[in-house]
């Protein structure tokens, strides 16, 4: 059992997205930002960085893995999918998951606080992040004119972008013009796993629940 400790961001979408496509069992714990649950002294000691996702993995002796890009990468491998055995393909995987880690969620991060949340209002800053953040998409656009997926096949690097991709008018981002990355983002959004995986947590502030993708598909 995994113990996964989220909330509904791009970076929380992540985790749980993998987890449904992976049909792992694990358990939500939704953490309140209003109520700073990331902050306590408790979850400290799970990722000393105060930030959401984290996860336990109680098959594995308790261990613990915070970071997204990181917990992607555990359970790819813990698992043996979504992440390329041979060592060139699963390179080219790694460096679509750094481009997201490093460029797509940083800037367009940035962009969002500075439309939706800094108190005060610099457009200059604003039009920055907006700009670096398009300029990202259009290299996404161009990766997916030659290849269905970022690693060719579907996987970690691509399950890490969508979410953040998708929230992109939340940013300021335009899609137009992008129609490679339009049918990526429609592509992704029509798994079921995915489905599944956008709607963890429910709503801040939920209890801790039980999903168990085994369970749930054989009522489906």
């Amino acid at each position: 059992m995994i113990d996964l400790y989220t909330a509904a961001t791009p970076n929380g979408h992540k985790v749980s997205i993998a987890l449904e496509e992976l049909g792992l069992p694990y358990r939500v714990n939704c953490l309140s930002f209003e109520r700073k649950e990331q902050k306590s002294a408790d979850y400290l000691r799970i990722n000393p960085n105060g930030r959401i996702p984290a996860i336990v993995d109680h098959d594995n002796d308790d261990f613990t893995v915070f970071e997204s890009g990181a917990i992607l990468i555990y359970l790819a491998e813990k698992t043996g999918r979504l992440l390329p055995q041979d060592p060139r393909q699963r390179s080219v995987a790694l460096q679509w998951l750094m481009f997201q880690m490093g460029g797509v969620g940083p800037m367009q991060g940035q962009a969002n606080v500075f439309l939706r949340y800094f108190p005060e209002r610099i457009a200059s800053v604003t039009e920055r992040y907006q700009n670096e953040t398009r300029r990202l998409y259009e290299v996404l656009d161009g990766r997916l004119a030659s290849v269905e997926y970022l690693a060719g096949d579907y996987g970690i690097a691509d399950i890490a972008t969508f979410p953040w991709v998708r929230v992109h008018d939340w940013a300021g981002v335009s899609l137009d013009g992008l129609e490679h990355l339009q049918r990526w983002m429609q592509q992704i959004d029509a798994r079921p796993a995915v489905q599944r995986g956008l709607q963890v947590p429910l709503r801040e502030g939920d209890e801790s629940r039980l999903v168990s993708t085994a369970q749930s598909m054989l009522v489906r």
